[in-house]
């Protein structure tokens, strides 16, 4: 469904992606550890398409989108929830949902609020919000919504898009142990034929959610493989100093 082929990026002399490979089967939910400045958000960027790879190739369900746009990616069922929230404040998540669902389905109209007025984009609104655990507040302002719901409301952004993978970068951020069992639950309940590409500080949920782990260190692929074999590597535990005799 994805899959990356020699990914390089370089940023003069620093080296940041190197030599990148990796294949994701549709329905996969995989997760990429690395330590910080291990380059994951930097490929995150190239895959896609806010930033250009010096080499390589990135394939999506078949077809070569290395060329391709971020909105063109998008459109093609590309879809990324980011580490810092890109949501509409001003707006209801309602409107925030459908305003998504609006642009998928190229219903968009420059009057943000307009966006619920089809009957097929509040039918993926209230589908999306049951989905991420949002029914009981679709008619809040983003603004007066607690962090946790913001980060929920990014995946379900994501989701109205009706892509056919979706980027999670660092989901469980900042939010405290509670909502990230929240996170877990949900992020296991998503539909199975959906592919999930998750970069996580959290351990726990790595190996709650994860099939496949990938380790990503100094830009270059160290391990790529099943979650209990991540659970016994040495070299992993060298490089996260013993983080991981807690996970």
């Amino acid at each position: 469904m994805l899959e990356t082929r020699n990914l390089d990026k370089r940023f003069g002399a620093i080296h940041v992606t190197r030599d990148v490979s990796l294949k994701l089967e549709k329905g996969e939910r995989r997760v990429i550890l690395g330590p910080n400045g291990a380059g994951k958000t930097t490929l995150f960027n190239q895959l896609v398409g806010e930033l250009s790879s010096d080499s390589g190739s990135i394939h999506l369900d078949g077809e070569d989108v290395t060329g391709l746009s971020v909105a063109k990616r998008a459109r093609r069922g590309l879809s990324r929830s980011y580490q810092k929230n890109t949501l509409f404040d001003g707006l209801t998540i309602a409107e925030n949902l459908g305003l998504a669902a609006s642009v998928a389905q190229g219903h968009a109209t420059s009057l943000l609020r307009d966006s619920l007025s089809r009957s097929e984009v509040r039918e993926t609104v209230a589908e999306v919000a049951a989905q991420v655990d949002l029914a009981p507040v679709l008619d809040a302002l983003v603004s007066e919504v607690s962090y946790g719901i913001r980060r929920q409301l990014e995946v379900g952004v994501a989701l109205a898009t009706r892509p056919k993978v979706i980027l999670m970068d660092e989901p469980t951020s900042g939010v405290g142990p509670e909502m990230a069992h929240g996170f877990h639950k949900m992020l296991n309940d998503l539909p199975r034929d959906l592919t999930l590409l998750i970069i996580e500080h959290d351990m726990d949920l790595a190996f709650d959610v994860a099939d496949t782990i990938t380790v990503l260190n100094y830009g270059e692929v160290v391990f790529d493989g099943l979650p209990e074999a991540a659970r016994n590597s040495a070299m992993l535990k060298e490089i996260y100093l013993g983080s991981w005799e807690d996970a």
